[in-house]
């Protein structure tokens, strides 16, 4: 018996092991999917009723991201679920370690969130997985507002019917100027882009078009070209 305990003591270590991977990974998509969920109800549905579908659609008024005190509140209030909620829920499934695995996997999972729409309104894309992510972003903000939920990923709105991809996003040129990377220093769209993305409308707004966008934007309804 004595001898089958470095064995035991090394399974049990290995199953912790296999045990804190799959809370780390199963605390990920617990917020890939309450992405798509407050992305989608509490954002889009309510039509700017409370603070979180209000400053989201404001974004959607000019498709500009900044970093703003929001973003600190998101943070907090993503913290106080892995801390409140997944902590106590790993911790009762398999312990303190599964416990943190999955609410480190829930925190990480919001910031692979926050840091690719961030990426998506200021930088180009780099790989497959970025022009995907881009295209499929920019029709939400562009093409169907009430489609593609998901940001980080795309697996939930295949789930529920809601996710598009045409073959080329439709981008008002007013609002292309919330996104640099897209246009070249004549604001005119960089040939490299033009298989995914077609500028339509004109430049420049006024105080109507700018009521319009806002308008349109709260009632999540596709912008005017």
């Amino acid at each position: 018996m004595a001898a089958a305990a470095p064995y035991d003591a090394a399974m049990s270590g290995a199953a912790l092991a296999v045990g804190v991977l799959a809370a780390f990974v199963v605390g990920m998509n617990l917020w890939y999917f309450a992405e798509y969920v407050l992305h989608r109800f509490a954002m889009h549905e309510l039509r700017g009723r409370g603070m979180m579908s209000r400053e989201h659609l404001t974004h959607h008024v000019t498709a500009r991201w900044k970093f703003s005190s929001t973003h600190v509140l998101s943070w907090i209030g993503v913290g106080l679920v892995g801390g409140a909620v997944w902590f106590p829920v790993g911790w009762w499934v398999g312990g303190p370690w599964v416990g943190l695995a999955l609410s480190v996997g829930w925190a990480s999972g919001y910031a692979s969130y926050e840091w690719t729409h961030a990426m998506c309104h200021l930088r180009p894309p780099r790989n497959r997985y970025q022009r995907w992510v881009r295209r499929h972003h920019f029709h939400h903000h562009f093409g169907a507002p009430m489609a593609n939920q998901g940001v980080t990923v795309g697996w939930w709105d295949r789930l529920f019917g809601t996710g598009e991809l045409p073959d080329t996003v439709r981008i008002p040129r007013r609002l292309a100027q919330g996104l640099p990377w897209l246009l070249d220093d004549d604001g005119n769209l960089r040939p490299e882009l033009a298989q995914d993305y077609e500028l339509v409308g004109a430049f420049g707004t006024d105080e109507r078009q700018a009521e319009i966008d806002r308008v349109r934007a709260f009632a999540s309804q596709v912008p005017t070209d």
